[in-house]
C-alpha cells in the first residue's frame, strides 16, 4: 500500500501549527514523533520561534537575540543547536505510528542534517504529516513536488474542515 505522506501548506496565520498540534493531540494513541513550532511573543511581538518536541526537551530555533552567520529576516538561527535536537528525536522508534515535521522552511533548510531527515521520514513506511513553506526553492520545492506526497492547502476557508478530514484519513490509514 502507497505510504501516506501530507504535506500542509499555506499562507502565513492560517493555522498550519494550530493544526498540526490538534491533529497530534486527537491521534496521540498512534504515538506521533517529531515537533511542532511555537512562536516565542513578548508584549505581544513576536522575538523567534521555540521547537517542541513531541517527546523531549525542545529548543529556541530563532531569536532576535541571537547573533549568527545564520539570518532570517531579523532572527538569528541557530543551527548547531537545531542539529543537536534533531538527533535526539526517535522518529524510527517502533512505537511511533506518525511522524510529524513543523515545518519544513527557510530556517530549517539551513541544516543539512534536516534535509536527511526529511527524505529519510518521507521514504520511511511511516506516514508524515508536515507543514511546509508556501514559497521557497531547494528542499521546499523538492518535497512539493515527490510523487509519493500530498500537498494540501490550508486557507482561512478549509481550516475548519480539514482537521476531521485529515484526522480520518490517518486513522483510516493506520488502522
Amino acid at each position: 500500500m502507497k505510504n501516506l505522506n501530507i504535506l500542509i501548506t499555506g499562507s502565513p496565520g492560517t493555522g498550519k501549527t494550530t493544526l498540526v498540534r490538534s491533529l497530534c493531540h486527537s491521534l496521540k494513541d498512534f504515538n506521533p514523533a517529531g515537533f511542532y513550532t511555537q512562536e516565542i511573543r513578548e508584549k505581544g511581538k513576536r522575538l523567534g520561534f521555540e521547537l517542541v518536541s513531541l517527546d523531549g526537551p525542545g529548543m529556541i530555533l530563532a531569536h532576535t537575540d541571537l547573533p549568527g552567520d545564520f539570518q532570517v529576516g531579523r532572527y538569528g538561527v541557530d543551527v548547531s543547536g537545531f542539529d543537536r535536537f534533531l538527533k535526539r528525536l526517535r522518529l524510527d522508534n517502533t512505537q511511533t505510528g506518525l511522524i510529524v515535521i513543523d515545518e519544513i522552511g527557510k530556517m530549517e533548510c539551513f541544516s543539512d542534517n534536516f534535509a536527511a531527515l526529511v527524505y529519510t521520514a518521507l521514504d520511511s513506511p511511516i506516514p508524515v504529516l508536515a507543514t511546509v513553506a508556501a514559497k521557497g526553492g531547494g528542499l521546499i520545492t523538492a518535497v512539493k513536488k515527490r510523487p509519493d506526497v500530498e500537498v494540501v492547502e490550508l486557507t482561512l476557508h478549509n481550516r475548519n474542515e480539514l482537521a476531521p478530514e485529515l484526522e480520518r484519513r490517518i486513522r483510516n490509514f493506520l488502522s
